[in-house]
């Protein structure tokens, strides 16, 4: 079945980047185990047993200057302020008309 064969590609590939796609694997294999035949289940625990601990990617810490830090927060509070602004005028006009 063409659809079984795309099912078990599609969790081999989640199986290979584990750290984002951990719900979306136990839901694929169970619909897996919900379409496939009885005698296909024994794989399962195979693909359980194969799964390595993905070491966790490490957050690197920007060297920012002080000067480039105020200037960011500068850009940043006028980006909020005009985001807030744009979402009061939008709310206003509907109910003005």
């Amino acid at each position: 079945m063409k659809n079984l064969k795309s099912l078990r590609k599609r969790i081999r590939r989640l199986e290979a980047r584990l750290q984002k796609g951990g719900k979306k694997l136990a839901k694929l294999k169970q619909k897996l185990g919900a379409t496939a035949p009885g005698g296909r289940a024994g794989k399962k625990p195979a693909a359980a047993v194969k799964e390595p601990s993905a070491p966790k990617k490490v957050k690197r810490k920007l060297n920012l200057t002080p000067e480039r830090r105020a200037q960011l927060a500068e850009t940043m509070r006028a980006r909020w302020a005009a985001k807030r602004a744009a979402a009061t005028s939008a709310q206003s006009s509907p109910s003005g008309q």
